[in-house]
């Protein structure tokens, strides 16, 4: 009888960790539905670090990445695909989610229908739940296999072979860092192109999306950098990858769209006159020989 209870409680707990889970990816998080909240401003890290995604690095985790942790992460194979070709993920990314989130009759066709699935297989795996024909067991019996594949000790997996930077590559990550400034205060994508991966691209083009949504504008200017301290630097086969730690200050405010910062109610967050001071840890990638790229940004 005990066994029989203990098994029912073990089953409605992890129902209800579904349905939580699942109120998560159906509701937009509050720090994305934060009007007025810029790319650096919003609470969330995200992008992709290669072999050292989920390292943890001082910074805040990846909260929106493509990579994907597995037990064949950080293999001597060379990790995941996204991990293998930062430059073409975030295409598919930014296909999909015009798809899903876009406007007109075949992005909300195509979002509605996307939500459906996921409901009924939320649904399906509930009623395979409650009928135990998931053999969901407790006392002891021992993880999932894929459990304990997942827990591999850490210093089994690779993480590429750490290279030195020059001061070339620093002043160059200095300059990426003010044009991307630049570019996201003028809502320039196709600057911003040219200045990070493809995944990040997609990233910034979401944000740039839900603020017209929202009818407020990101304005970011005088940017002055205040420090930038290389972390780690390391090469996964043709790309070398390098994160550094940014602390600058900014004219860094949210206007209604279109108006102007002295017209009444204008301003939604910020000032336009005086510079606030931010911090965050950027990564960038490059191929061998090639230019630096933006690859990730992680909140301190």
């Amino acid at each position: 009888m005990t066994k029989q209870v203990s098994r029912r409680n073990t089953r409605w707990r992890v129902l209800a960790a579904l349905l939580f889970s699942l109120t998560l990816v159906l509701t937009p998080s509050l720090a994305d539905a934060r009007a007025g909240s810029s790319f650096g401003g919003s609470g969330s890290s995200f992008g992709s670090r290669g072999l050292r995604s989920f390292e943890n690095n001082g910074a805040s985790p990846l909260s929106r990445t493509m990579e994907t942790p597995s037990a064949g992460y950080g293999s001597a194979y060379g990790g995941s695909f996204f991990s293998r070709h930062p430059f073409l993920t975030g295409i598919f990314g930014g296909f999909l989610g015009s798809m899903l989130f876009g406007g007109g009759f075949f992005g909300h066709m195509l979002g509605g229908l996307f939500s459906l699935l996921i409901i009924g297989l939320v649904i399906g795996f509930l009623f395979r739940l409650m009928s135990g024909g998931l053999g969901v067991t407790t006392g002891g019996m021992g993880m999932p296999r894929s459990l304990g594949a997942a827990a591999t000790p850490a210093q089994q997996r690779y993480r590429g072979r750490d290279i030195y930077v020059s001061d070339a590559d620093l002043n160059a990550f200095q300059s990426l860092h003010a044009a991307i400034q630049e570019a996201w205060g003028r809502g320039d994508l196709a600057q911003m192109r040219q200045l990070m991966t493809p995944e990040m691209l997609s990233y910034f083009s979401q944000e740039l999306t839900r603020n017209a949504s929202q009818g407020v504008e990101n304005h970011v200017s005088n940017v002055t950098l205040i420090k930038a301290d290389l972390t780690e630097s390391w090469e996964e086969n043709d790309l070398d990858y390098a994160t550094a730690h940014m602390r600058w200050t900014a004219l860094d405010y949210t206007l209604r769209t279109g108006a102007a910062p002295s017209s009444p109610g204008a301003l939604v967050t910020g000032d336009p006159r005086i510079p606030t001071e931010s911090e965050e840890v950027w990564t960038f990638v490059r191929r061998k020989g090639g230019h630096w790229l933006l690859s990730a940004i992680q909140q301190v």
